[in-house]
């Protein structure tokens, strides 16, 4: 018989390859229903809203021993206020210790049982995602409540964090593309909360104290407007039993309030005249570049169909902008476009990249295809090519407990239902091309443009003046 030293430097490795086996049949069931029945539905489950205005949705799926827990609190950058990055080191320190439990010992556990554990803030809202075997469902909740309701915000922890935080700013100016979405959003919703970099500022970060993310975690993470799915193999009445005994006594916390947008309004992102962001990068030999305007709502009726049209636009690599761009001139790797989907807002956007002697050669063409689009619009093959695509890539996005519990959490925080899912291969098939160009003229912007570049300047300063009126800024300056 194995001592209780070995048993315990066994199990991680033996959880760790029974969450492989089992995730692989999670991937592969559900995938191969959904394929032969190709209207996906919604699986059953249960809503709850506990005393304290906590809002639980419960799915049980018994194919693999597996739980997934995913909640959401409305504690994105977007009520950062002035405090830039703060809502991103508040998430993270969920798990910097608890009343219970040091950083240590919630990270040995979670190891321990082959668990997984993390938090997130993104622009709307900030995330707490957690995998774990059935057998373990009582203490990795019990774990997971301690995180939630009960984290305690080492100071010391925090400010390793945000000195972390500083050097990865630095480190991401170095290379456009991961911080070209942050021009972008500042440059298209200017000072509206949709414009805060989710990471922050250098500036912003370096004056963050550990105070700052108590009062943001007292001012948000509350159980009125917050969410948690739980989907996998469980009992539903004593799941249900079990959420209520554990975060019943989770109230809200008298704090004051920290600044920040509550509301937004649905003219952000509206710009009144084309501009262009150039933003000096002196040793680019390419030149990064967005080009976009306002977008649409998540739970905007049309959504549906808005997909459709982008994933021939720029939403697969077949898409039109790939084909011109990438395969027939060889003026870039890859092109595409998207839509980013807000509660109030939204954006659209172009997105490539070229070598820098190219700049205005890949800009025009990306406009002409765009343009293309408006005035053409897809010729019904075309149209059928991308319904099926997109109906033959829609259930695999939801084909773990994982997964599902992301949309339910996505169904509270956006504002819709599962008919989203219900209906989702009817309307692709309902859009004709009549209707399409219904839709390319009412959401995808094509009047002041915005055009955000990343790049040399002095190679590109006057070719791009062309496209709207040029703000110039350096990559190495403060902020977005």
């Amino acid at each position: 018989m194995a001592d209780k030293k070995g048993e315990k430097s066994i199990k991680p490795f033996r959880n760790a390859f029974f969450l492989t086996v089992v995730l692989l049949a999670a991937m592969l069931l559900p995938f191969a229903a959904a394929a032969q029945d190709n209207t996906f539905r919604l699986p059953a489950y249960e809503k709850l809203k506990l005393k304290n205005g906590l809002t639980v949705y419960l799915m049980v799926q018994r194919e693999v021993p597996l739980v997934y827990v995913r909640a959401v609190f409305p504690a994105g950058a977007a009520r950062d206020g002035n405090q830039s990055g703060l809502a991103w080191l508040t998430a993270e320190s969920l798990t910097y210790g608890t009343r219970k439990m040091t950083k240590e010992q919630i990270e040995e556990k979670v190891e321990f049982l082959g668990a997984s554990l993390t938090t997130i803030a993104m622009t709307e809202a900030a995330y707490l995602s957690s995998s774990f075997a059935a057998q373990d469902t009582d203490e990795m909740l019990s774990l997971l409540k301690s995180v939630v309701a009960e984290p305690v915000f080492d100071a010391k922890e925090i400010n390793k964090r945000r000195t972390r935080m500083l050097a990865e700013l630095k480190q991401a100016k170095e290379k456009p593309r991961e911080v070209i979405g942050s021009y972008f959003s500042r440059f298209l919703f200017n000072d509206h909360p949709y414009g805060n970099p989710v990471k922050g500022t250098a500036e912003a970060v370096a004056a963050l104290q550990p105070r700052d993310v108590q009062r943001f975690y007292a001012a948000h993470y509350n159980p009125e407007g917050t969410a948690i799915a739980i989907a996998g193999d469980f009992d539903l009445r004593k799941m249900r039993s079990k959420i209520r005994k554990l975060f019943s006594d989770w109230q809200p916390a008298r704090q004051e309030i920290v600044a920040g947008a509550a509301t937004f309004s649905r003219d952000a992102g509206t710009p009144t005249q084309a501009k262009v962001l150039l933003v000096n990068k002196p040793d680019a030999t390419e030149t990064t570049f967005l080009i976009g305007g306002p977008g649409i709502t998540r739970n905007n009726e049309d959504y549906v169909a808005v997909q459709v049209v982008n994933t021939i636009l720029g939403g697969r690599f077949t898409s039109w902008l790939n084909d011109e761009l990438r395969v027939n001139s060889g003026l870039t790797y890859g092109a595409s476009s998207y839509f980013t989907t807000y509660q109030q807002a939204g954006a659209f956007a172009i997105s490539t990249f070229t070598q820098t002697a190219t700049t205005t050669e890949a800009i025009d063409l990306a406009m002409k295809v765009y343009n293309r689009l408006h005035t053409e619009g897809p010729d019904p093959k075309t149209l059928s090519s991308a319904r099926n695509y997109l109906k033959g890539q829609f259930p695999p996005r939801y084909e773990t407990s994982g997964q599902l519990a992301g949309l339910l959490t996505d169904m509270f925080l956006y504002n819709f239902d599962q008919s989203f899912i219900d209906t989702f291969s009817q309307k692709v098939d309902e859009l004709t091309p009549e209707r399409a160009m219904e839709i390319i003229r009412k959401y995808f912007p094509r009047e002041n443009l915005v055009f955000v570049l990343i790049g040399k300047a002095d190679e590109i300063r006057e070719k791009v003046s062309k496209y709207g009126e040029v703000t110039e800024k350096a990559i190495k300056q403060e902020g977005f």
